[in-house]
Order: structure tokens, then sequence, then C-alpha cells
């Protein structure tokens, strides 16, 4: 594991927001980018209420009313991060434009990674993982919602399909590219 960045208040700092829709693979790349970065991080269904995680395991997709609460509990953690003077990673889906708007309002650390995958992927891992509230019956609704990033919109759309160090890798050159950050090297630890 890459050692953590000591927080450095007069550089800027950069959250990465690795959003898509349940079973994309936004877990296991940021569970990567993690590794490889020692950033703080935050899972995006953590924060949660328990009446949206009693409406999703029932197999009742959230609506707006159930997500905004949600998204400012992220943003709010997001603005510590940056008060702090530290970078991090957070999952969200992040769907819409407009939830992605309230996430980054204020908050110019944010970068999304918006991991993306064919519904027939998704679909068969949703279908073969366990221990989550998420139901396959929910994709398609997901999947309806996501309006994908907009080229004004900071960040970058990857595959979730290759191996999670691949799509790092991709992710680390975009983020040395279009942030000037000094990060760790591209390379997964052997």
């Amino acid at each position: 594991m890459a050692a953590a960045e000591a927080p450095d208040r007069s550089a800027p700092t950069t959250t990465l927001v690795v959003m898509g829709v349940s079973g994309s693979g936004k877990s296991t790349v940021a569970d990567e980018l993690v590794a490889r970065l020692g950033w703080p991080f935050a899972e995006g269904d953590d924060f949660h209420p328990p009446e949206n995680v009693a409406k999703m395991r029932s197999g009742q997709p959230l609506d707006d009313d159930d997500r905004w609460p949600w998204l400012r509990r992220l943003a709010g953690w997001i603005g510590e991060r940056e008060a702090a003077g530290e970078s991090a990673v957070v999952t969200c889906s992040a769907l819409k434009r407009s939830y992605r708007d309230l996430l980054r309002a204020g908050h110019p650390s944010v970068w999304f990674v918006h991991v993306a995958a064919s519904p027939e992927v998704i679909r068969d891992r949703i279908e073969r993982r366990t221990g989550h509230y998420m139901p396959p019956s929910l994709l398609d609704s997901q999947l309806a919602t996501l309006e994908p990033l907009a080229a004004d919109e900071p960040g970058r759309t990857v595959s979730g399909v290759p191996a999670p160090a691949q799509v790092a890798d991709d992710v680390l050159r975009v983020l040395r590219r279009e942030r000037g950050r000094t990060l760790p090297p591209q390379e997964a630890p052997s």
C-alpha cells in the first residue's frame, strides 16, 4: 500500500467520486485507488439512512426525495476533507447531473470517475454477489435514471470490465494530466 499523502493545505485537494450504477465495479475500482493513493475513503452506501436501505432491500427504487438528504451528507463529508486539506475517495452512484452538481457545489476538489459496463455484465455481477441490500430488480431503474458525465463535468468515464489495476492506471494517468497532481507510481504495487 502506498504511504498516505500528508495533508498539504497550500495545495489543492482532489476528491475522487467513483460513480456508477450498482454492480458497475465502483467499489472495486475505489478499493484499488485507495490502495494506491492511501487517501481517506468513504463508502457512499454507508451514508444512506436506514429508511433508504429498507426501501431498496424491499425492491423499491429511491426517488429524489430519498436521495437529497443522503447526497447532502456525502457532500458534507467531502467538505470536511477539503477543510482538513485532505484528498479523498468516495463511492456514490451519482446517477443524475443534478446529484453530481450537489456533490461539487462549493467543493472544487470533486473529480468524477464514472465506472461503466454493459447492462449484461452488471446484471451478472449483481446476481452473483452476496451480502448487498441492492436486489437485481432495481438495476433497470438505475440504468433508466443514469445520466452519463457531460463534457463540462470534471472527470472521466472508464470501463469497469478490465482488471482493477488497469482501470486505476487509466484514472491516475488522466488525473495527473488534468489536475497536475503528484501521485504515486502508476503501476500496481507488487
